[in-house]
């Protein structure tokens, strides 16, 4: 008699811990990618870098980004790079904080992470290469 009921809870456990991974990408597979931060054209793709804030900060965080084409349809577009510079400005030396991302498990979505080290106007550097071809674009972005 105790055994169905092991094999039953057993059972629930691993539905309720598969619901719960599955919660973490939001509904549908998709991973939740935040408030937009900033948009740019690259090439015939959009690419959107994104936080839970909608705002680019000073010091360490995670950050979203992902390539869609015109339909809004995401693209996996492989090797991805972003960069942020800011060129020198009297005897301070330019500085570049570069973003290391991750895959998830939607193409075309990346996770990131970055250490803005001072708030101001930055430049982003972001390039890709892969199954989408090469593309390349810089965008200005304000670090709060």
């Amino acid at each position: 008699m105790n055994r169905p009921l092991i094999i039953i809870a057993s059972a629930l456990v691993g539905v309720i811990l598969i619901a719960a991974a599955c919660s973490k990408t939001g509904s549908g597979g998709s991973v939740a990618r935040g408030k937009v931060i900033k948009t740019a054209t690259v090439g015939n793709l959009t690419a959107t870098l994104s936080n839970s804030t909608g705002q680019l900060k000073l010091g360490d965080q995670e950050v979203m980004l992902d390539f869609t084409d015109s339909s809004g349809k995401p693209v996996d577009v492989g090797a991805v790079s972003l960069n942020f510079h800011m060129a020198q400005m009297g005897s301070m030396a330019a500085m570049t904080d570069g973003v290391t991302f991750t895959t998830t498990g939607t193409p075309g979505v990346y996770r990131g992470r970055v250490n803005i080290e001072v708030a101001g106007e930055w430049q982003g550097q972001l390039a890709y290469e892969g199954p989408a071809g090469q593309g390349k674009t810089t965008f200005s972005v304000t670090a709060r």
